[in-house]
């Protein structure tokens, strides 16, 4: 049986929804994009599938996550977030950002994925800090390519790579997380060719501000 605080609160109520154990890690793999059940298996290991079913389950159920076809394999699903589903981002990315402060050096040997880092680089932009030019942050974490662009002062996050970025910035996915969670500083990490970064020194620094890690 599903344990309940049984209170008339609306953040008793969210707990009871997502307050479960992997519940929130596999609202993060959904946040990334739509995958496929044997995808959040692999990208969250130690959950099992008995558990992992339970949760997408309890989510479906309170319309939080749906299930669609994939257009290439008719016995396939994915699993994506709905628009209530989509409304956890602001606090999940709120939530990695407080608890960068608590990594250190001895997290370091966990699991870890690009795509991780990249919700964590979501996670660290100062509102206040985004700069008034349009450009594109191009970043290259392991094998995967995401962009930060910047339109009219705002921010929006994809994945891919763009044919004339301002900035180019290249590392692991574990120096990406270091320097998000200031274990690693950014001087340092360019210092060892932990990571390479091209591009306008202007735009450098405008990213680094938006990002707090200048």
């Amino acid at each position: 049986m599903k344990r309940e605080y049984g209170q008339f609160c609306g953040l008793a109520v969210g707990l009871d929804v997502i307050g479960e154990r992997w519940t929130l890690l596999i609202v993060r793999e959904l946040l990334i994009g739509p995958a496929r059940f044997k995808s959040l298996l692999e990208n969250l290991p130690g959950i099992g599938p008995n558990l992992l079913t339970d949760r997408l389950r309890m989510l479906g159920e309170h319309g939080l996550v749906e299930q669609t076809s994939v257009a290439d394999d008719g016995r396939a699903r994915l699993y994506r977030l709905t628009e209530a589903g989509q409304e956890l981002r602001e606090s999940v990315l709120a939530l990695a950002r407080w608890g960068l402060k608590f990594l250190d050096e001895s997290d370091t040997a966990g699991a870890t994925r690009a795509e991780w880092g990249f919700l964590a680089v979501q996670a660290l932009v100062i509102d206040e800090a985004v700069p008034e030019v349009d450009e594109t942050y191009e970043f290259e974490v392991g094998d995967q390519t995401f962009q930060i662009l910047v339109r009219g002062g705002k921010v929006s996050f994809e994945r891919g790579s763009v044919a004339e970025p301002a900035l180019t910035i290249s590392c692991d996915a574990g120096t990406f997380v270091r320097v998000g969670a200031r274990i690693l500083s950014p001087f340092q990490a360019i210092a060892t060719g932990d990571v390479r970064v091209e591009g306008d020194p202007g735009a450098v620094l405008r990213c680094s501000l938006m990002l707090g890690l200048s």
